[in-house]
């Protein structure tokens, strides 16, 4: 892909603009010729057109970051659990759930 970009000519200095307030270089055309006229040029508006599954990317991403990375009452609840002696695993559940996640990457 190739960008132009007009109205700046790679032979002209780069020097600090007057009164601009930044530091930074800036083309400006030489002193020597006069511009040349030219016409007035209607500026054209940058479009983008997204498609479904782009619209849906932007809605899942907006809903993951604002959902809460950890639910505070469900910690609560098994360090609770965890302290008094009765949190129990249920370890059938737990190989269940690896055996479906194994499968789901095949």
């Amino acid at each position: 892909m190739t960008n132009k970009i007009s109205g700046y000519n790679s032979s002209e200095a780069l020097t600090p603009a007057q009164n601009s307030g930044g530091s930074g270089p800036v083309a400006e055309k030489a002193q020597s010729s006069p511009p040349a006229p030219s016409a007035p040029v209607a500026p054209t508006a940058d479009q983008v057109t997204l498609t479904d599954s782009a619209r849906t990317l932007q809605k899942l991403s907006a809903a993951i970051a604002n959902a809460p990375v950890v639910d505070s009452a469900k910690v609560a609840t098994v360090k609770r659990a965890v302290q008094n002696g009765t949190y129990a695993v249920d370890t059938g559940r737990v190989a269940d759930k690896l055996l479906q996640h194994d499968s789901e990457l095949k």
